[in-house]
């Protein structure tokens, strides 16, 4: 049988201790807590919404939620844009940049940035790409800011937390709203933000509640539903 680790005991125990209706910010301080790992553990959010129209087959989320402590997280940015407009790529803090250069490197798969932002005269070229982008996110989209001529705004909007929020076949989303470094407060901001951004796109085709659950966690931690107010 394997040993349980020592941190894990004591995650258990705490976990034990804890089962009972808790509020969000009740948890984001045991969260807090009980993130004991070297590394600046990311705090999450995962909701199940109800994706059950009532007309119009199922409803499909994705969109972008802008929190207003960030993130945390560490994006490489790189920007796909036009000859002239490279100077103002490489001032606007990405961390790649290039025009027909960077679509090659695409094309053969040979890149390792987070986001890609593109300026709309670059999409006709990139379109045949999207298998490779597709799979891993990558595909710029107007929706989610990612397609624009405002290249230094896309990329600070992305640097500072701007976050996409897209549910699977079963209404399950998840964010990361922070660090465990961040402050409570911080983090019940961000968290409070994020929930309210999510309640505004129930579309009036679905009918009663429309966030089921909520769980918040950290990278190495426990999961803990949000029971109260």
């Amino acid at each position: 049988m394997k040993k349980k680790s020592k941190r894990f005991k004591a995650l258990m125990k705490l976990s034990e201790k804890e089962k009972k209706r808790l509020s969000a910010k009740e948890i984001l301080e045991i969260v807090k807590k009980s993130a004991g790992t070297k590394f600046d553990e990311s705090v999450d959010v995962s909701l199940r919404i109800n994706v059950k129209q009532s007309k119009g087959g199922d409803f499909s989320l994705r969109t972008v939620v802008k929190l207003p402590n960030g993130s945390g997280k560490k994006e490489k940015v790189a920007v796909l844009c036009d000859p002239d407009k490279i100077e103002e790529a490489k001032k606007s803090g990405a961390e790649v940049y290039g025009s027909e250069d960077l679509i090659e490197k695409i094309a053969s798969s040979k890149f390792d940035f987070t986001k890609l932002i593109c300026t709309p005269s670059m999409m006709s070229k990139i379109g045949k790409h999207g298998k490779v982008l597709g799979p891993k996110g990558l595909m710029p989209n107007p929706k989610l800011g990612t397609v624009s001529n405002d290249i230094t705004k896309a990329v600070k909007d992305i640097k500072t937390g701007l976050v996409e929020i897209r549910n699977d076949k079963d209404g399950n989303l998840a964010s990361t709203i922070g660090r465990k470094s961040y402050s409570t407060e911080k983090l019940l901001e961000n968290y409070d933000f994020f929930l309210e951004s999510i309640k505004k796109e129930k579309p009036d085709t679905i009918k009663g509640e429309f966030i089921k659950n909520i769980f918040i966690t950290s990278t190495m931690g426990l999961s803990y539903k949000v029971g109260a107010k």
